[in-house]
């Protein structure tokens, strides 16, 4: 009697239904395990476009409302720097005061310029990965 392996007839044709279909042999050695698949997240997107967005809020409150805090704490807290005159009528509480406007026209361009290179291409990821079930839905 020989212990070689059984000659391989047909093994994809299980003899009984409940037969697996590649079944190990004695003299198989089983597979190793898969490695663990990071499941994959379909919100990650999101996520990403909700920060993004929250920084970019964050960033352009603080420019533009920050600057104004200063300038009413200055008044408050120091009103013999607010009041020393630069030239003629002009003092440093209305030249802080005038430039208030050109910075909050910086803040709300830096916005835009942020929203443009950083939010925009997230949010347009998310959109076309909503597409297909949007349509869907449509129907």
């Amino acid at each position: 009697m020989s212990h070689y392996p059984p000659p391989r007839s047909y093994p994809e044709f299980p003899e009984y239904p409940q037969q697996p279909r590649n079944p190990l042999h004695y003299w198989q050695e089983p597979a190793p395990p898969a490695p663990p698949r990071q499941p994959s997240d379909p919100h990650r997107n999101v996520r990403a476009l909700s920060s993004a967005y929250r920084r970019l809020r964050r960033v352009a409150t603080l420019t533009a409302l920050g600057y104004f805090v200063l300038f009413l704490l200055l008044s408050a807290y120091a009103p013999d720097l607010m009041t020393s005159k630069i030239t003629g009528g002009l003092n440093i509480a209305l030249l802080l005061g005038l430039i208030q406007l050109p910075v909050s026209l910086i803040a709300v361009a830096a916005y835009e310029r942020s929203a443009r290179r950083r939010v925009d291409p997230l949010a347009d990821a998310v959109r076309l990965q909503a597409a297909p079930t949007t349509q869907g839905a449509r129907r």
